[in-house]
């Protein structure tokens, strides 16, 4: 049975601002992120039975890490990885390294002798 609305609704005693309150140490965030970004957040913590927001949370963590770590630490630790660690990942799961900058088809140099065009 459906209830209907009361023509007039008694705020006196509610309070501003958000429902739940954000705990400490913690940051209330808005971002806009590809929709296959979270969807495979999602996936993972269906899989783990966790939370998607603390895997997104661990992977920022895991790249802060990484981009502060001195070069000499990370020339060690992929080295001591070795090849195995190449072999593990499926292709279509490899990180994806950036490909070189083609800088001869931005630049392409000018015949010798020719001016103008």
């Amino acid at each position: 049975m459906k209830r209907a609305m009361k023509r007039e609704y008694d705020f006196s005693r509610g309070k501003r601002g958000p429902v739940i309150s954000v705990p400490k140490g913690k940051t209330r965030t808005t971002i806009r992120l590809d929709d296959d970004v979270p969807d495979w957040f999602r996936q993972q913590a269906d899989l783990a039975r966790g939370n998607y927001q603390t895997l997104i949370n661990d992977a920022l963590r895991q790249q802060i890490r990484r981009v502060q770590e001195p070069l000499e630490a990370t020339l060690r630790r992929v080295i001591r990885a070795g090849p195995s660690v190449a072999r593990r990942w499926p292709e279509r799961q490899c990180p994806r390294t950036p490909k070189p900058h083609d800088s001869a088809a931005l630049y392409p140099r000018r015949r010798a002798g020719r001016r103008g065009s």
